[in-house]
Formats: structure tokens, sequence, C-alpha cells
């Protein structure tokens, strides 16, 4: 699809069926274990759990809720039901059990549900624990957790781990049953596009998944048009800079989880913690969810300005008008005065936090990174982060800013940094450096000639398509960012006359400061206003390839329908509010409407724990 030009934006799909499809088929679950049982649920499955079903629903027929891993009470239910992450520990802890209880003569029944669906390792770990015939075994399709109106989760954070760095494809089939149901609710889908091996894997599978069920729901009226699939390792760039628009910086500070937060005694002025859920519902983050934390605060001041005003209307006002004025307008005031101060507080408390990291001149020594400026000064920035052991992850992500923006590090630095960092935090690093080294977060040039010299040498070996796979060997043995080409090519670093005014923005930039614009997001704009890669030769050769776009012959493309300006977008490996706020604004811009279906939401912090995570 062309872009249009400036116009409404259409409305999104209502996801709330997906809701409801997770909540009946759990219910469904249960009631094949009849009678009352003890409910033992993956930690991690307790937010999402919290957004589709309350506890009622959760506690039908159920005597007693239990975290996994803890052990049951003496006594505990004749009947033991696990909704669990397909994980081989887990698999241990239910064996462990069901051992226990034949060891002690304790007869039970077992039953294991797996979500978003079971995996052959789990059922060889309890063959080999001799528990196999003890439990049955079933699965809760649990595929999409709609956060908002327009993101959906796959919650799965250890998509990124699993597949950029242990090379894991098991997660593959649970996104292709995902686009597949997405498919079948809101689509047909007319065109797709994508970029990553990843993206191709997922969507070829999706498709061979929509052979082998004959189209259902062809010929109807869709409601998303299009859909676009990116890996995560496209860019690493945009994933590793701080965010600094106002959603981004929360979840940077406090930590989103399943759309919800909890704000502390810090926020809250008094001793205990708020929840507070984060979407389109709330009137006050609704507006500021997207801006540059430095327009904020002059909105919530205005806001407050115009509470006040509105409370004051009361005084004049007859028995009838006030009684109206109460019945009517008081509660929603009163909401989305509280609403208010939590986020002023919030507001605060980032401040507070950010003054203390020398965030002004960490977001300098980035912008001089992306802009390929003063690399000296940004890396001696980076020594003394580290020699003043400010954070270990604030200091990792800096070091793998730096090697991503120049294509690796010199030998010297990498060795000097790698020193000094382990010297700083830690000898247990090690296993962390093999594993960024691994997916290509923080690399070493080769030694003697820069990787731009390598890749040209290897360019003209490949001559013709039966050398396609040199290519490939070559891609896999040295993957790297080639960031800086892509960057002129793609002109992601703005040249503005002037100061980039971040109240009325004009770009993508903002998101940043003005000072760079997403890969991601850039290359997602420019597929869709060329409907294809054609144009784009150079970029994708640059990003190692893996591209498609494919039109779907069976799917009328009638321009008047609203569904071709609804374009679904699909992070996998994660996605961030910095990238998901950028393309709010194209969207805005360019009168269409981006649906986010991410594996999880990440940011900076958490790749980078999820390659510490790994050393277990």
């Amino acid at each position: 699809m062309a872009f249009a030009g400036r116009r409404d934006a259409p409305e999104p799909p209502d996801f709330g069926i997906l809701k409801r499809l997770a909540r009946d088929q759990l219910v469904y679950l249960l009631e094949q274990l009849p009678g009352k049982k003890d409910l033992f649920i993956e930690a991690d499955l307790m937010s999402p759990l919290d957004r589709i079903a309350n506890v009622s629903i959760l506690k039908h027929d159920v005597d007693k809720l239990y975290k996994v891993e803890t052990r049951p009470a003496p006594g505990a239910s004749d009947q033991f039901c696990f909704l669990v992450r397909p994980r081989v520990r887990t698999m241990r802890f239910i064996a462990d059990i069901v051992n226990a209880d034949k060891m002690s003569g304790r007869s039970r029944k077992y039953k294991i549900i797996f979500s978003p669906q079971k995996f052959y390792a789990c059922e060889m770990v309890l063959e080999e624990e001799g528990v196999f015939g003890d439990v049955t075994c079933d699965e809760w399709s649990f595929y999409l957790l709609p956060l908002d109106e327009d993101i959906i989760s796959m919650e799965l954070p250890e998509f990124f781990r699993d597949y950029f760095l242990e090379g894991d494809h098991r997660w593959i089939n649970p996104v292709a049953r995902a686009l597949q149901l997405l498919n079948s609710l809101y689509g047909p889908f007319g065109k797709a596009y994508g970029i990553g091996r990843c993206a191709k894997m997922s969507h070829e599978l999706w498709r061979d998944l929509e052979e082998e069920s004959e189209g259902e729901g062809q010929g109807r009226k869709p409601e998303i048009g299009h859909v676009f699939l990116m890996d995560r390792d496209v860019d690493y760039v945009t994933a590793l800079c701080s965010q600094v628009v106002y959603e981004g910086l929360v979840d940077d500070t406090f930590r989103i989880k399943c759309g919800s937060v909890d704000f502390g005694p810090d926020v809250t002025s008094s001793d205990r913690s708020i929840k507070v859920l984060l979407n389109a519902q709330d009137k006050v983050f609704s507006q500021i969810r997207n801006e540059h934390f430095s327009s904020v605060f002059g909105f919530l001041s205005q806001k407050s300005r115009n509470l006040q005003a509105q409370y004051d209307r009361r005084r004049g006002m007859d028995i009838k008008q006030m009684k109206d004025f109460v019945s009517q307008e008081l509660k929603g005031l009163k909401q989305e005065h509280r609403l208010l101060s939590l986020h002023i507080g919030a507001c605060e408390s980032i401040m507070k936090k950010k003054t203390k990291q020398d965030f002004q001149e960490t977001i300098k020594a980035e912008h001089s990174l992306l802009e390929g400026f003063d690399i000296r000064e940004s890396t001696s920035f980076i020594e003394e982060h580290i020699d003043r052991q400010v954070s270990p992850i604030e200091s990792l992500r800096l070091m793998c800013l730096l090697s991503i923006t120049e294509n690796g590090l010199i030998p010297k630095d990498y060795r000097s940094l790698k020193t000094q960092y382990l010297q700083s935090y830690g000898p247990e690093h090690l296993l962390t450096f093999h594993n960024l080294k691994r997916i290509g977060l923080l690399t070493e040039q080769a030694a003697g000639e820069t990787l731009t010299a390598v890749e040209s040498k290897v360019s003209k070996l490949v001559t013709d398509r039966a050398a396609g796979k040199i290519t490939d060997a070559f891609n896999s043995l040295a993957r790297k960012s080639n960031f800086r080409a892509i960057s002129k090519k793609l002109g992601l670093i703005p040249r503005v006359e002037g100061e980039y005014d971040l109240k009325m923005p004009r770009d993508m930039a903002y998101v940043f400061g003005g000072a760079y614009v997403p890969l991601s997001c850039k290359i997602i704009e420019q597929v869709l206003e060329r409907r294809g890669w054609q144009g784009l030769e150079e970029v994708v050769r640059l990003l190692n390839g893996n591209e498609f776009s494919v039109s779907d012959s069976t799917v009328e493309d009638n321009p008047a329908w609203e569904s071709q300006r609804v374009i679904l977008t699909v992070f996998l490996g994660g996605c961030t509010f910095s990238e998901i706020a950028a393309l709010r604004f194209l969207g805005k811009e360019r009168g269409c409407k981006f649906i986010f279906l991410t594996t999880a939401i990440t940011n900076s912090a958490r790749m980078m724990e999820a390659m510490i995570e790994a050393r277990a």
C-alpha cells in the first residue's frame, strides 16, 4: 500500500474477543478435571491471567491456588492441575511431586496444561522421570494477550534469548499459530512483508497452516489489510537507545508488566504502592504516553489548571445543577485528578533518578555514537561509567551501542573495555561477553581490516546465483550491523536547521530527541511506501537479506476498504515503546493505523539481562 495523504486514521479492530476465547478455553480445560482440585500456576503466567480472568473464574472448582515451585500442603486435594510454560525445570518440579506421592503411597490425579503449547522435550523429561503415564497433558492455546487497543503481546520474553542466542526454533510454531488466529478473526491479510530469518520462517509456516485450514474466512471483508514481520536483530540499535518518550521512560524506570505498573511510595506520596493499568482508557496517560518527556510537565500543569477550573464551576450552582454535577461529572473528575497526581509523581520520580545517573551526559554520548562523532570521547565516557560502577546493565548497554554503531570494536578497545568491565563487576561476566559476541551485540573487528573491506572482497567472489551459499556462510560467520552505511542510505540522522521542535515534531526522530529515526520504523515506512522492497536492494544487502513481499491472490485489494489502512506490525524478539510511539506518529501523519504484535515488550535493560541470565 502506498501511504494515503493526511486524514483521520481508521479505528482499530476490537480485540476483546481474544480475551474471551482464552478465558473460555481455560475454563473448559479446568472442567476436564471434574471435582475439587488444587491449581499450580507458573509465576510468569500470573500477570497475563490477571488481565483475562478474575479470581472467581480461576477458583472454578479449585480448592487452593499455588505458585509453581511451592510445595503442596499436607492436606492437599486428591487432584492436582498444573498451568505452566513448557519448561524442563517445571517438568522436574512436577515429577518430584508425583514421585514423592508414589513413595508415600498417596493416590492422586495429575493434569498438566501447557501454555501456549507443549514441547516434545517436556514429554521426554516426564518419561525419563518415570511419571509420563501418571499425568494427562493438555494445551491452552493462549497466544495473544491484548494490552491495549493497538498492542497485543505473546508474553514470551524468553523468545529473544532462545531464538537469537541459542538458535532454538521452538517458538516459531506459536508465532505462526498466532498469525493464523488473527488472520481468521480480522483478515484475510492482503499483503505480507517482512525481513529477517525468523520472520521468513514464521511467515512460511503460517502460510502452510493456512493451506491446511483451507483458507477459512476467505471472501469476507477484512479488518486488517497488511502484515509486516521483523526480526529484532535487524535493528538492535533502536532497542539499545535510552527511551525519552513518556511511556518508554516509565518502562525503563518502573518496569511496565503486562500493561500495568506498580508505582511505589515515592510516586504515590503515601506509605503504599499502587498498581496502575496503563492504556488508552487512562485519560491523562493516553495524552502524554507518546510525547517527548520535555513536553510532559507542561501538559500536566495545564491539565491540573483545567481540572481545577472544572471543580470551581460548582460555585454559584443551584441545587439542581449541583445534583447533576455530582451524579454526572464528579466521579470522573476525581478519577482524573487521582491519575493526574500519579503521573505528576511518576515524572518527579523519573527526574530524580535520571539526574542521579547523569542522564543528559548519557544521552549526549549516545547521540555522538549514532552520528559517528567524537567516538574517542564517547569511549572515555563509557570507561568512566564502568570505573564508577554506575550500573553493570547500563555499562553493557553503552558498550553494545558503541560496538554496533562502529561495526565492532577495534581489538585494543575491545580488550581494554572487557578487562575494565570484568575488574569492576566481576569475572562471572566472562560468559556474558561470550553471549554478546555470539549474538552480535558486542563484537571485535577483524585484526588489520574493517568488516567493510572484508565484505567488499567477498562480494566480488559472489558473481552468480550458485555462489549464494558463500554469502550465507559469510553472513552467519561474521554478522555485523553495517549501521553507519544503512543510516546514510535511509537518512536516519535528520539534518535540521536550528533547534529540533519536540513539541511539534515533523518526523519519527522526535522519539529520540530529534537525533535518530528508529531503523525498524524507517524500514516499515519505506517498504509500505514502495509497496515492496524495490529500490531498497542495497539496504537489504546490508541487513543480511531474508526479505519477502507476498500478495494473497485470493484477497480482493479494494482501496476503499478501511482495512487497507490498518497494518499489523509483528516484532519477533521484542518491541520497545519508542518504536510504538514512532509508528503511532507515522500512522497519524499518513492516515493509517498500526497494530502491534510482539513476542514481548522489551527495552535495553531486558535485552542485557537476557544475555546475563543465559548463564543459567
